[in-house]
């Protein structure tokens, strides 16, 4: 009898253990995927996921669950992820709000370039700036000039101290070299109320309905969009960085992973996030509610990221801006 050689004995070994090696490494993703939102059902994060949640199902062949976790500027979410096993099976779905958390509150307990990993942007919110009818400007250049001359400067509202249009304003500020000062709200209604009643003279905000009804009723003036080039969500509105060089703020949502996710699986995500983003229902149902979908690689988010984190960093130093 033959006794089995070294060989012989790797050989078997390796085709025992074959079927365990398989389901180790089975295709991504074989099972449910769940979307954390870090804000509550209902609102535009999570009616964004709603909109794309079959179409990613049918793409990636498993179900999409979300989960939304609202709370502490959105930290309670992303440290949810950020601790979540890397493979693929946990996504955050965050905003601008997932840099400007940890600037503004070093206890958020996660680092948004350390603990997460960019997937995909998947879509753009411009901001606007609009103006009370009763400022005597009808484009963005003469209003910075007539703000300019103003020995107090302006009053600008926001929805809030460090919402996102209080820090886009901050920006235009600086780069405008006008004298403003800020007048916090509660909410988008709030600072779209006092714009139009003349409480302030100038607000930053997304373009919404209401907002665009007040400029359609005359009673704001909407002077420019914070685009690079015209934007379709506000037809013939000139971007502001004509009167303002270097001036961009757009609202953006996106996909992210835990670290350590492997590349493979991103990938994968990547590439079915820009399959369906790009269907024209998809597109034009974000259009309605004031978004235009945009897909990136994980590169480009990661840049992009980068760039706008070093600027609200300047801009929350600079006007020494606090979370509430």
């Amino acid at each position: 009898m033959h006794r089995p050689t070294a060989a012989r004995l790797l050989c078997l070994a390796l085709a025992a253990t074959a079927p365990a090696l398989a389901a180790a490494q089975e295709a991504y993703p074989s099972r449910p995927i769940t979307i954390v939102v870090p804000y509550a059902a209902g609102g535009t994060s999570d009616g964004q996921v709603r909109m794309f949640q079959d179409a990613l199902g049918k793409e990636l062949g498993q179900p999409i669950v979300v989960d939304n976790r609202p709370g502490a500027s959105g930290a309670i979410a992303a440290q949810l992820v950020a601790r979540a096993k890397p493979d693929g099976y946990t996504l955050l779905y965050p905003n601008n709000g997932v840099l400007t958390t940890p600037l503004l509150n070093d206890k958020a307990g996660y680092d948004a370039f350390k603990d997460l990993r960019p997937v995909t942007l998947t879509s753009v919110v411009p901001m606007v700036l609009v103006v009370n009818k009763a400022v005597p400007a009808d484009d963005a250049k003469s209003f910075f000039d007539w703000a300019r001359k103003q020995p107090k400067g302006v009053m600008y509202a926001s929805a809030g101290t460090a919402s996102y249009g209080h820090l886009s304003t901050a920006r235009l500020i600086q780069l405008s070299g006008i004298k403003a000062e800020h007048i916090p709200y509660k909410g988008e209604a709030a600072s779209t109320l006092a714009a139009r009643t003349g409480e302030v003279q100038m607000l930053v905000t997304t373009p919404s309905s209401a907002m665009l009804g007040q400029v359609q009723q005359g009673n704001l003036k909407l002077l420019g969009v914070g685009t690079k080039e015209p934007s379709s969500v506000v037809p013939g509105t000139p971007p502001l960085n004509r009167a303002v060089p270097g001036y961009e703020a757009q609202a953006w949502f996106g996909v992210m992973a835990p670290a350590g996710t492997p590349d493979a699986v991103v990938d994968r995500l990547n590439a079915a996030f820009r399959k369906i983003m790009a269907d024209d229902g998809l597109k034009t149902r974000l259009l309605a509610t004031g978004a235009v979908a945009r897909t990136s690689s994980p590169a480009e988010f990661a840049q992009m990221m980068k760039t706008e984190s070093d600027q609200l960093r300047d801009i929350v130093t600079q006007f020494n801006i606090k979370a509430e």
